[in-house]
């Protein structure tokens, strides 16, 4: 049996363990991997808002709280050497939706993020969530907008047809 053969076997059953470990304890984590992230009870999509100057541009991740399972988001960066993190959106209510929005240059430091979703409203930055949606840079499929009119009606659009 090769290599690629053997993993190939293990890898599902590997993910399909993990997804159970996760529902067990009611808690999770997904990569989104692409602008766009749908699931059941969240939808997440991205946008730059470019500035004048590379300090000015901004990172736009709109959240929207499809069935009213969650209470609070919190968006963390991470360092994936030194695994530290930042956090760049502090906890925040989430009834229906919110634009959490960080400079672009904070990803040179922290390229990895995390996006905390908590039932919790009043959750703490040592609170657990319930579910965490990472991804491992600014996706490339992000698009980049030169006005905010522009950006927030291609996020509009874009979560309204999200299914």
């Amino acid at each position: 049996m090769t290599l690629r053969r053997a993993f190939a076997i293990c890898l599902p059953i590997l993910i399909l363990m993990d997804a159970q470990n996760a529902s067990a304890v009611g808690q999770g984590a997904v990569h989104g991997a692409d602008s766009l992230f749908v699931a059941p009870t969240v939808r997440i999509a991205w946008a730059v808002l470019k500035g004048a100057s590379e300090d000015a541009t901004t990172v736009v991740v709109r959240v929207v709280n499809s069935t009213g399972a969650y209470a609070s988001v919190r968006l963390d960066g991470i360092d994936p050497f030194s695994r530290s993190h930042k956090v760049l959106a502090p906890v925040r209510p989430l009834t229906g939706q919110v634009d959490l929005a960080v400079p672009r240059t904070e990803f040179a430091e922290f390229p990895s993020c995390e996006i905390y979703l908590y039932r919790d409203g009043a959750a703490s930055r040592d609170q657990a969530p319930y579910l965490t949606v990472y991804y491992l840079g600014v996706p490339d499929t992000t698009p980049e907008f030169s006005t905010g009119q522009a950006m927030d009606a291609y996020l509009a659009k874009i979560l309204a047809g999200a299914k």
